[in-house]
């Protein structure tokens, strides 16, 4: 068996530096070529071994120089692949799996670098926390020169074998009090170019975002928050809360789903109380979920003062159910919700128009989300979560979902 496996590790050494060369720019190709090697290229022998022999080859390309950011490629390719149906079947969602728990190892804390951004960080670096921000696009250099200026921080994990690589961003805004919409963050202007200090006192985290497709499920952001806490507190220790302005990513589609299905039921559109239909009807000319579907859908509702004041009270209630009570395998559907509930944190405020953005009308009905981490008590919070599914919210959300209880069913 020594020659084969010699022969083996060759193929394997020829094959790396055909992958790690620049002889192909094309995504699916090398990914269909290095599944063919791993599938095919070994022997029968090797196939039913447990541990799977591209795990050796992984480790050895760990090692190499830009081995590492290759693996993060392969695996993003791997991601993509597999969502688009480019590449299936067991092997290649074994890869991924097994790819994924090797990055899980390579990128933990010990070899993580914090390092924060400012207007006279490296322009690439500049560049590329403007290309990968996912949750409030930056417009202009204006506009990225206001997110790392006063009164705003801007933070990325580097890994040693990667440097100055940003994998994953968390922007902070410092502010006097919790941030209940967005405008105020990223259009207004900071009032002065240098800070005042008594007037900090809270910390936003209102945009958290992965640089790298590559490290999907690989758990940075936990880390990556836990860590700038611990940098504003030795910097900044007057500042009393922290907290998230989060966005809530499929509270639209959840609510234009639930309306399609009552359409279907006639004369039943019980999300709404029967004076809330009346005011709806009275605006439109038309009582229907059909006819909301459509308002919704389109973002049209918002140019009517009277009618999103008429939608205000049932649009609360209804995203403070889908966030504190939809669940997926009993805990909360909102992939959002879900990081920051695992987190600790606590369901703190639901905010109405906290993004007046195309975008944020789009995904929430311009509703926005406030998540506080109280950190002598995310630990318990954390717990409870996990392991009883119970989530920590504030009065002001019970009384919301309170409120859907009694007004709206499903």
């Amino acid at each position: 068996m020594y020659k084969p496996l010699q022969s083996h590790w060759s193929e394997q050494r020829d094959i790396k530096k055909s992958l790690l060369g620049k002889g192909t720019n094309n995504k699916v190709t090398v990914t269909k070529t290095f599944l063919l090697f791993t599938e095919n290229s070994l022997g029968k022998e090797f196939q039913k071994t447990k541990t799977p022999q591209y795990r050796g080859l992984f480790q050895h390309l760990g090692r190499l120089e830009g081995g590492l950011r290759f693996l993060v490629e392969l695996r993003a390719d791997l991601v993509e692949g597999l969502a688009s149906k480019a590449v299936d079947g067991p092997h290649v969602k074994e890869m991924n799996g097994v790819l994924k728990n090797m990055l899980s190892e390579w990128f933990c804390t010990g070899f993580l670098n914090l390092e924060r951004v400012t207007w006279q960080s490296p322009c690439e670096v500049l560049q590329k926390i403007s290309d990968s921000e996912a949750v409030h696009p930056v417009r202009n250099w204006v506009d990225m020169k206001r997110r790392v200026g006063a009164y705003r921080r801007c933070y990325f994990f580097s890994h040693c074998a990667i440097p100055g690589e940003p994998l994953i961003v968390l922007h902070v805004a410092l502010t006097s009090d919790i941030s209940n919409n967005i405008q105020a963050i990223v259009k207004e202007v900071p009032p002065l170019e240098t800070e005042d200090a008594d007037k900090i006192t809270t910390a936003i985290f209102y945009s958290i975002s992965l640089t790298q497709q590559g490290l999907q499920g690989v758990e940075l952001g936990t880390h990556l928050i836990k860590r700038v806490v611990k940098e504003l507190q030795k910097e900044l220790p007057q500042i009393e809360a922290f907290s998230t302005l989060s966005p809530i990513p499929g509270f639209t589609k959840w609510l234009v789903g639930l309306l399609s299905s009552q359409s279907k039921e006639q004369g039943k559109n019980e999300l709404f109380t029967e004076s809330e239909w009346q005011e709806i009807s009275e605006l439109t000319g038309d009582s229907s979920s059909e006819t909301l579907k459509k308002l919704l859908s389109t973002n049209e509702w918002v140019r009517s003062e009277k009618l999103s004041s008429v939608l205000h009270p049932p649009l609360m209630r209804l995203c403070a159910w889908y966030l504190y009570g939809e669940k997926h395998r009993g805990y909360a559907l909102n992939p959002v919700a879900n990081f920051h509930l695992q987190n600790g944190s606590v369901l703190w405020r639901i905010n109405w128009m906290g993004d007046t953005s195309p975008r944020g009308i789009g995904a929430s009905c311009g509703i926005m989300v406030n998540y506080r981490y109280f950190l002598e008590e995310t630990a318990s919070n954390s717990a409870l979560y996990l392991g009883s599914k119970q989530v920590k919210a504030s009065e002001q959300v019970l009384a919301l979902v309170n409120q859907f209880q009694q007004n709206s069913k499903l």
